[in-house]
């Protein structure tokens, strides 16, 4: 028999799926901005559902799009650091569910909550290896390889439990923002990977397993 009073064990997934103290779960429309480049760093966000384009802009007005996210990511922890204000902007690319931490309650339960620690600390490890990939793209790979890799990655190829072969309508400026080239570029390439049968359009992108073939092939 369990005893009166004992408390139950702490659930990450449930912790990043529920509201309670200082969480709140929020719905967020396509092109919604979550935050602010310049806005008060307070809180931390977890996506339940859909995908996020985070960008930057310089002085002089230029706009990049540093990343893309989706399911299971965080945005936003730069506010952990003591990073007073956002350093990008987050929009949402798709229709959104997110949870809403406020950093004082994040702190508090990464400190006491080993769990979640584990699973925030894989997040920001696979993060960094990311980072890490993507400049490694963008010194050594062609634009065509770029843009098949970014595909494969907003298709999430290879994750598990099952990947997303349709990506949602994302323009062909965010794609050529994100790999370093023109959208004339980008267009060509994707009649490319179109008419050799590694990409459809139906609504939305649907990416084939098979332009892995342009990632590997030198």
């Amino acid at each position: 028999m369990k005893g009166p009073g004992k408390p139950r064990a702490f659930d990450p997934k449930m912790f990043l799926a529920t509201g309670g103290t200082g969480r709140t779960i929020a719905q967020y429309l396509k092109n919604d901005v979550i935050f602010s480049q310049g806005d008060p760093a307070d809180a931390i966000f977890y996506i339940q559902k859909g995908k996020v384009k985070i960008t930057v802009v310089s002085k002089s007005g230029k706009e990049a799009v540093l990343t893309i996210l989706g399911i299971n990511d965080f945005l936003g922890e730069g506010c952990l650091t003591g990073q007073p204000i956002r350093l990008s902007t987050a929009t949402t690319l798709s229709e959104c569910s997110m949870i809403r931490i406020s950093k004082k309650t994040m702190v508090r339960v990464l400190r006491d909550e080993p769990a979640l620690s584990e699973v925030f600390t894989a997040h920001l490890l696979s993060r960094i290896i990311r980072v890490e990939e993507d400049l490694v793209d963008q010194l050594f790979n062609s634009s065509e390889k770029r843009l098949a890799r970014v595909l494969l990655l907003l298709a999430n190829f290879g994750k598990e439990p099952r990947s997303e072969p349709v990506i949602p309508r994302i323009s062909q400026e965010t794609l050529a923002e994100m790999i370093g080239t023109t959208r004339p570029r980008v267009n060509f390439f994707l009649n490319k990977f179109r008419k050799l049968g590694l990409i459809d359009y139906n609504g939305g992108l649907k990416v084939h397993n098979s332009l892995l073939s342009v990632v590997l092939h030198d």
